[in-house]
């Protein structure tokens, strides 16, 4: 990702979609060729020359200090995702100028998928699974396996939630509203990219479904960021059917690179039901074919 066209455009969408009211200014229809704020209002309202915050919109956050981001952040009203975004594009920035770019952290990743894999399995009345930045699913428990069958791993290769969402069409039937999950995916996905710049993995896949399909481009060029950290949803599952589930997504400080989704129920609701008959079903289901390997 390049760090200074990612910056400039941001910069240039959050400061577009503000009206000189919303923030106290007097609009003047006169001569006004800008959507939203001209450059000068937001380093007036961020306390800055003009000068210096036409730098920062050209994409040169090198260098700028931390009560500058938090004035723009604050003058263009960024949400809490959005102002991470751009604290993690001024580190990205800087790291640029450092005389070697930091490497990607490598694990044991054998090992550690096998302390995430019995973490899961501990967590057998709840569908859960691992994930990394890519959105790969690195290990999955077995009731999580049974909510989303579409998503579990083959052995060959991880299976990608990103790829599923935008490449497989079957997505479009599993997620109820699929477009705001796309959404979502796509904004936390820019989060993602602020954060590891130099992943090429990261940015591979974000040329391939930028390539492949036409949804996730559109929404990539608007720039929208988003913590992924809850949402609740509807899956349609082909065993019990429609169940709406609240996802609660947990960091491991071990593995920092690696998240956990659990997925939990409204109490005493026909969810709860639904996911304890899918329970079942996948204890014996799993039982039978256990049964079968043994003959």
């Amino acid at each position: 990702m390049d760090t200074g066209t990612e910056a400039s455009d941001f910069l240039r969408t959050r400061r577009a979609r503000i009206s000189p009211e919303a923030v106290g200014l007097t609009a003047s229809t006169t001569g006004r060729r800008v959507k939203g704020l001209r450059r000068e209002e937001v380093a007036t309202l961020a306390g800055v020359s003009a000068e210096y915050y036409n730098r920062m919109e050209r994409g040169k956050l090198a260098g700028v200090s931390e009560s500058v981001l938090y004035a723009v952040a604050r003058a263009l009203q960024l949400d809490e995702s959005e102002e991470q975004h751009l604290f993690d594009l001024a580190r990205a920035a800087n790291a640029e100028n450092a005389v070697a770019r930091p490497s990607p952290k490598r694990t044991a990743r054998s090992r550690a998928n096998g302390r995430v894999q019995r973490l899961l399995d501990g967590m057998s009345d709840l569908p859960a699974y691992a994930r990394n930045g890519r959105t790969e699913i690195i290990a999955m428990n077995q009731l999580g396996a049974a909510l989303m069958p579409g998503l579990v791993p083959n052995g060959k290769e991880p299976a990608n939630i990103a790829r599923y969402l935008f490449l497989d069409p079957s997505s479009q039937e599993f997620y109820d509203d699929w477009e705001r999950v796309a959404r979502d995916m796509v904004a936390a996905f820019r989060i993602e990219a602020g954060r590891t710049p130099f992943d090429r993995s990261l940015t591979d896949l974000i040329g391939e479904l930028s390539t492949r399909s036409d949804a996730f481009r559109t929404w990539w060029a608007s720039h929208n960021v988003r913590l992924h950290t809850s949402a609740t949803k509807t899956l349609h599952n082909p065993t019990v059917g429609e169940v709406e589930v609240t996802g609660e997504a947990l960091t491991l400080a071990s593995e920092p690179d690696v998240t956990i989704i659990t997925y939990v129920t409204e109490p005493a609701s026909v969810s709860e039901e639904r996911l304890r008959v899918l329970a079942s079903w996948a204890a014996s289901n799993t039982t039978a074919t256990a049964a079968t390997t043994t003959r």
